[in-house]
C-alpha cells in the first residue's frame, strides 16, 4: 500500500500529466500569459458547465470574495451575515472593506449557516448574506433565498469547496452551487476539488451588470486600456494555471464521483457507530462533494484520535479549531460566546480524514480499521 496522503496531488498529476503538458505547451507558444485565449477558453468551458452566464477569473478565491462585495457597492457600516464555521477568509474581506461582519451559528448535520439564526440576524443595516457550502455540502439555499428575498438582501455564495455540487429545490429545480444567489465566489488552491497549480479564483453571476462592473474591478478598473472608470485592483487568472484548470474541468465531474465513492465506503465503516457522526447527505447525494470527509466524534477525545492516526501515520485536520467569534483578529465585546452553541461543539468534535480521488479501498479500508481500533 503506498503512502497516505491528506491530498494526493501527484498521483492525480500523473493521471493527466500528458495533457497538462501539452497546454501548457499551447501557453507558451502563443506567450499570451495575461488574459489570453486560454484563460477565454477556460472562462468559457466554466461557464457551460455551471450553465451560469458570466464567469469573472481572478487571482484567488480571497480576492474573488471581496471584488464580488465590491461589485454591489455596499457602503462602511452595512452588515453582511455569515457563519461562525468557516476559514477566515470569508469574513476577513467583510472587515477589509469596512463593512460589519454579523456571525451567526449553523446547522448541526450539515455544519452550513443555519437559516432560523440568519432571520434572528437580520436589522435594518443587514445587505447581504453569505453562505458557505462548507466541505462540499450544499447550504440550505431554498431558505436562504426566501429570506434574502424577503428582506432584499444580496445573497453572495461562498463556493470555495462546493464546486460541482447540484441543489435540488423543493420543486425538484436543480442548479449548480454558485450559480443560486445574485454573486458567486471560488477558489482554484491546489487541494480544491478544481484546483490549480497555483493560486487561482473566479466569480460567477447572470447578472449582466454586475458582471460588467466586476470585470472592470479586476483589471484595475479599466474598460479601454488606461481609462480607469472605477476603483479597481489587480486580480487576474494567468493563463498557466487556466491551462491546468480547463484540463481538470473535464475531469471534474469524475474526480467528485471518486470522492463520493471513497466516502461511502467510509460510512459503511462507520455508520452505526456509537462514538462517530457522519457526514450528512441527501438521498442521490449529489449534494455533497466532499471537499473534506468530515466526522463528529462523540463521548471521546477527538485530539487523542488525531495523535493515534498520526501514530500509524494517517494524516487528518480539524477544520476548524477556533470559531471566527473567538479568533483574535475578529473578537467583538459585543458578541456573546454562548450565542453560538453549535459552533463551539463542533469545533471540539469534528476530524477530517484524508479524501482526495487518488485514494485506493485498500487504503480507506486500513484508515477506517485504524479509527475503529482507536475506540
Amino acid at each position: 500500500m503506498k503512502k497516505i496522503q491528506m491530498v494526493d496531488l501527484k498521483g492525480q498529476y500523473d493521471f493527466i500529466h500528458q495533457e497538462v503538458t501539452e497546454a501548457m505547451t499551447e501557453v507558451f507558444e502563443t506567450s499570451s500569459y495575461i488574459n489570453g485565449p486560454m484563460v477565454q477558453k477556460f472562462q468559457k468551458d466554466l461557464e457551460n458547465y455551471l450553465g451560469v452566464k458570466h464567469v469573472i477569473p481572478c487571482a484567488n478565491g480571497t480576492d474573488a470574495l471581496q471584488i464580488a462585495l465590491m461589485g454591489l457597492k455596499l457602503e462602511p457600516g452595512d452588515e453582511v451575515i455569515t457563519t461562525d464555521f468557516t476559514f477566515a477568509a470569508t469574513v476577513e474581506v467583510i472587515s477589509l472593506l469596512k463593512l460589519k461582519p454579523v456571525l451567526v451559528d449553523v446547522d448541526p448535520q450539515t455544519f452550513n449557516i443555519a437559516p432560523k439564526a440568519i432571520e434572528k440576524a437580520i436589522t435594518t443595516k443587514t445587505k447581504a448574506i453569505i453562505p458557505v457550502h462548507l466541505f462540499g455540502q450544499c447550504a440550505n439555499m431554498d431558505e436562504i433565498l426566501a429570506l434574502a428575498k424577503k428582506h432584499k438582501l444580496y445573497v453572495v455564495e461562498d463556493n470555495a469547496q462546493g464546486i460541482g455540487a447540484t441543489y435540488t429545490f423543493p420543486d425538484g429545480s436543480k442548479a449548480k452551487t454558485g450559480t443560486l444567489g445574485h454573486v458567486a465566489a471560488t477558489s482554484f488552491f491546489p487541494s480544491k476539488n478544481l484546483g490549480a497549480y497555483g493560486d487561482g479564483g473566479a466569480i460567477f453571476t447572470n447578472d449582466d451588470e454586475l458582471a460588467h462592473f466586476i470585470r472592470g474591478i479586476v483589471n484595475h478598473g479599466m474598460y479601454t486600456r488606461y481609462y480607469h472608470d472605477v476603483v479597481g485592483v489587480n486580480s487576474r487568472l494567468d493563463a498557466l494555471q487556466a491551462a491546468v484548470l480547463k484540463i481538470k474541468l473535464q475531469y471534474l465531474d469524475f474526480y467528485n464521483e471518486r470522492r463520493k465513492e471513497a466516502a461511502l465506503r467510509y460510512n459503511n465503516y462507520f455508520n452505526d457507530h456509537p462514538n462517530l457522526i457522519i457526514p450528512h447527505r441527501e438521498a442521490d447525494c449529489d449534494s455533497h462533494v466532499y471537499h473534506q470527509y468530515t466526522l463528529r466524534v462523540i463521548d471521546a477525545d477527538r485530539d487523542a484520535l488525531v495523535v493515534y492516526l498520526g501514530e500509524h501515520e494517517i494524516p487528518c485536520g480539524v477544520y476548524y479549531p477556533v470559531p471566527l467569534h473567538a479568533q483574535k483578529a475578529y473578537k467583538d465585546s459585543n458578541i456573546d460566546p454562548k450565542a453560538f452553541p453549535v459552533t463551539n461543539q463542533l469545533v471540539k468534535e469534528v476530524i477530517s480524514l484524508p479524501m482526495h480521488t487518488e485514494l485506493t479501498k485498500d487504503q480507506i479500508d486500513f484508515i477506517a480499521s485504524k479509527v475503529l481500533e482507536f475506540f
